[in-house]
């Protein structure tokens, strides 16, 4: 079970490096001049290729937390509601990741509205996530 825990937390860290950073690359992105392609073009790939690859880095990381719930029994039976708390932290985290999958989408076809500044404030919100699942999992206030 220590292996699983130890492989699940590497995952997750990865995959949270790779939403750190995203959205820092769609700051960027909304920042490049109309007439500047080749930047554009460098960031895009950029930017696609990060997030494929924690699409990729995504997948173990859930599985082997769901295996250390559903087969080890962690955060399971009573007094374990930090567990479910857990858990919806995690499904808004697959909605953010699926979101910078839509922006991305947006950013390849040209149809970002956005200004640069409210991708800083996404920007955040894996930080936010990230820092309450750590604080569920370790303190388990409940």
């Amino acid at each position: 079970m220590l292996w699983i825990k130890a492989f699940h937390i590497v995952f997750v860290a990865s995959w949270f490096a790779g939403l750190f950073y995203l959205p820092r690359l769609f700051v960027n992105l909304a920042m490049v001049p109309t007439e500047s392609h080749a930047e554009r073009e460098r960031l895009l790939l950029m930017a696609h290729k990060l997030y494929r690859f924690s699409t990729l880095l995504m997948l173990p990381a859930v599985l082997l937390g769901a295996l250390l719930w559903l087969y080890y029994g962690i955060g399971r039976g009573p007094g374990n509601g930090w567990m479910h708390a857990k858990l919806g932290l995690v499904l808004l985290v697959g909605g953010y990741h699926h979101a910078c999958g839509r922006i991305l989408r947006r950013f390849e076809t040209l149809a970002n509205k956005r200004p640069h500044r409210w991708y800083r404030f996404f920007n955040e919100v894996s930080v936010l996530l990230f820092a309450a699942i750590v604080i569920l999992v370790v303190v388990k206030p409940f």
